[in-house]
């Protein structure tokens, strides 16, 4: 599409708007997508501008053509009279004027930028149009087409007015996204509740959530319980219960229960603004397909005017009328406009990215997300991604002599409560239920990949994984058993092993499906985990996947995955954003999992909201499905050129085949239309 229009009517509208409403007050925000509220129609009010000027210019089309000779000729009348030469030029006079406005200021301002595009091609061709025409009515031999003028600028009135509308369709989901956040909120006060603007509420204020209401900013619940619907925030359609403890999320829709949370942080820095800014980025990011387009648009450009100035000398030189030799140069660059080849992937952008973030996709690097495609094999870490990430103890197993199961709890405890690693919250709920009062740890100091270490009652305490004791050279009692399903963590205290620590995970429903589907599509799966060497067997060969990594740690993921790419496969990796950073770095596609604390990930390209498995596979679809409707708009938008060049030119002229300026206006405005219908057709295939 042309700059011009594109970058004006488009980014300028929304890019500024959302980047300025995410900094500015509450109520500017809800502006974009929420009826009522003043300025909110500032990109509606573009879409009625064209439609106001296309509907007036129509109106001037029916005398504009009754007053044209040609027509008059055509329909075998002569209805011409003293004067209506010059009332034909004083309608296509304001015609030129009012209707010609949008693309002759975008001729100026392309040529001020000396970024030559649609605008200049489409303000050339009508001045051009123009000009000749009336120097006919003041005398020069030959024959007006103020009627193709006119109807070449109702089509392009008409094109565009449609095109706005697509492009304002395109981003009606991140437009939903920003409508979420509610005006104000509830802040309690001592016994008090007090009405506030959500952009004032601040860590650590205490908000009340109502039935049925919006939930006002992040936060923790610290009291009452309800069912909340996350839909437009997940992509996740089931209502799920959040109780006292429980994360919630700005924007969720509240269900029947009411509940007060602490909030976490303001507003700009809420998931909800972070999501919002995350796709804004994307959607202005420009990837290889877009690059590829851009280049290509330019150098049509600069064909539409060369071959439409060779156009002009051909015919004029080989002894044509002025009148024809001008009607085809003017055909000639109408149709060799760029208009739909620069609109062909900022749409499918547009829609892509907005479409993915309300399913829980959350697009970072547009070259990832299109790379998706040659995927060849997906790396998985295992907990919370395969399994639930619900860790549960099943066995306590004191080595020292002496030390009690209760004991080893309340030492290992002790650690576990400064982490939020899933294995702590399955040992800190056993302390909870043998209600072990849990002593306070100093020095707590996390042994990235291996477990934790702090000082408990003066004695130096780790909560280890088995590939710590591998590295240092700590020997294993010969009775110590675990069975496939379980992880195992070692409690050392004070320089000596004093038992271990199993607990269960338990694979998630969806795994299997979303292994199955991979293989579908040629995609080979691989656990990569730290875990010991029996659960990453038993999960690998409960799901069916091609291969499993056991013990490794953080820094050794990174390895493996160079030597997945070695052998020349096409890696994705998918882990939790910070201790896999190393190897989401590495691999050819970074996938986060997770919500919150994932939102941060420097190191991924993609973040899936939801520690779903399946998402993944929706994901590499969806990149699929979104590169080949980029592919198609590019091929529409270039192929139609080569057949309508031609019989612009007039190479079928002898054959009787010939297109005037107004037909060339209408063919390009069918490609556009047909580049803007099949990105709107553009679906996130679910896999749940």
């Amino acid at each position: 599409m042309g700059r011009v229009i594109f970058n004006r009517y488009y980014l300028a509208i929304r890019t500024s708007q959302m980047n300025e409403q995410l900094k500015m007050d509450h109520s500017k925000m809800q502006h974009i997508g929420a009826p009522g509220k003043e300025n909110q129609n500032h990109h509606t009010m573009m879409i009625a501008d064209f439609k106001k000027r296309f509907y007036l210019v129509l109106i001037l089309t029916v005398p504009i053509l009754l007053l044209s000779t040609i027509i008059q000729r055509f329909m075998g009348v002569d209805w011409s009279f003293s004067g209506s030469s010059y009332i034909l030029l004083a309608l296509s006079s304001f015609v030129f004027v009012y209707g010609g406005w949008p693309f002759l200021t975008g001729l100026v301002d392309e040529v001020k930028t000396k970024k030559p595009g649609m605008m200049l091609l489409i303000g050339f061709a009508i001045t051009v149009a123009y000009g000749y025409s009336t120097a006919v009515v003041f005398g020069l031999k030959g024959m007006d087409f103020f009627w193709e003028l006119d109807t070449l600028i109702l089509i392009m009135l008409l094109g565009h007015w449609i095109e706005m509308r697509s492009i304002v369709g395109a981003s009606r989901e991140l437009a939903l996204l920003v409508a979420l956040m509610p005006d104000n909120a509830h802040l309690v006060i001592s016994d008090k509740v007090k009405d506030v603007k959500t952009d004032t509420l601040k860590a650590g204020d205490i908000v009340l959530i109502k039935p049925g209401e919006r939930v006002s900013a992040d936060g923790i619940i610290i009291e009452g319980e309800s069912y909340l619907n996350e839909s437009m925030l997940t992509g996740e359609s089931k209502p799920v219960k959040k109780e006292k403890g429980d994360k919630v999320i700005a924007g969720s829709v509240n269900g029947n229960g009411s509940f007060t949370l602490t909030v976490s942080h303001t507003e700009k820095d809420s998931f909800l603004s972070q999501v919002i800014k995350l796709v804004d980025d994307a959607q202005q990011s420009k990837s290889k397909t877009q690059l590829l387009a851009d280049t290509a648009a330019k150098w049509l450009t600069v064909i539409a005017l060369a071959t439409g100035l060779t156009t002009f000398f051909y015919w004029y030189l080989t002894g044509h009328p002025l009148a024809f030799a001008i009607e085809r140069m003017v055909t000639v660059i109408v149709i060799c406009c760029p208009h739909a080849l620069g609109l062909a992937v900022p749409l499918v952008v547009a829609r892509s990215t907005s479409l993915a973030a309300k399913y829980g996709l959350l697009i970072k690097n547009r070259n990832a997300f299109e790379d998706s495609r040659k995927i060849t094999t997906v790396v998985f870490d295992k907990t919370g991604t395969l399994t639930m990430g619900k860790f549960e103890v099943s066995k306590v197993v004191p080595l020292k002599k002496g030390l009690e199961e209760g004991e080893l709890i309340r030492m290992a405890a002790a650690l576990e409560q400064k982490s939020e690693h899933p294995i702590a919250s399955g040992i800190l709920q056993k302390a909870k239920n043998l209600k072990i009062a849990i002593p306070p740890a100093a020095d707590f100091k996390a042994i990235t990949g291996e477990g934790v270490q702090a000082t408990v009652e003066h004695k130096k305490v780790l909560v280890v994984s088995p590939g710590y004791l591998k590295e240092n050279k700590i020997t294993v009692p010969g009775d110590f058993k675990a069975n496939d399903t379980e992880t195992v963590v070692f409690v050392i205290i004070a320089d000596e092993l004093a038992g271990y620590i199993a607990l269960s995970d338990e694979i998630r429903p969806e795994s299997s499906g979303a292994i199955k589907a991979l293989k579908q599509e040629n995609i080979k799966s691989l656990l990569l985990t730290g875990d010991n060497l029996k659960v990453a067997a038993s999960v690998s060969k409960t799901l069916g996947m091609d291969s499993f990594m056991a013990e490794v740690l953080p820094g050794q993921k990174q390895e493996k995955i160079k030597e997945l790419q070695k052998k020349g496969e096409f890696v994705a990796m998918t882990g939790d954003g910070v201790n896999d950073a190393p190897a989401l770095a590495q691999a050819d596609i970074g996938i986060a999992v997770g919500s919150g604390s994932d939102i941060a990930a420097e190191t991924a390209g993609i973040i899936l909201v939801n520690s779903n498995p399946k998402d993944i596979v929706s994901l590499i679809l969806f990149g699929k499905a979104t590169y080949r409707k980029m592919i198609q708009n590019l091929i529409w938008a270039t192929g139609y050129n080569v057949v309508a060049l031609p019989l612009a030119a007039g190479v079928l002229y002898n054959e009787g085949i010939m297109l005037n300026p107004a037909a060339g206006a209408a063919l390009m405005a069918l490609s556009t239309i047909v580049v803007a219908i099949n990105a709107s057709l553009l679906k996130v295939k679910s896999m749940n």
